[in-house]
C-alpha cells in the first residue's frame, strides 16, 4: 500500500461523509428542530405586549 492508495481510500471516505452529512442535514425528521434553531436570533425581540414598549407596568 502506498501513498496513492492512501490519497484514493481518504477521498473515498470523505465523499461519503459529505453524503452522509448531506442526507441528514436534508432529512424530514430534523426539519422542526431546524426551524426552531433558525428562529433562536428572533428570541430576544420585545414584542408589542411587553412593558418596556408599551410603558404600561404590570
Amino acid at each position: 500500500m502506498d501513498i496513492n492508495d492512501l490519497r484514493a481510500l481518504a477521498t473515498v471516505f470523505t465523499t461519503v461523509a459529505f453524503g452522509a452529512v448531506c442526507v441528514w442535514a436534508y432529512s424530514g425528521k430534523n426539519k422542526k428542530r431546524f426551524d426552531e434553531a433558525a428562529n433562536i436570533p428572533f428570541a430576544d425581540e420585545p414584542t408589542a405586549t411587553d412593558e418596556r414598549i408599551t410603558g404600561e407596568q404590570k
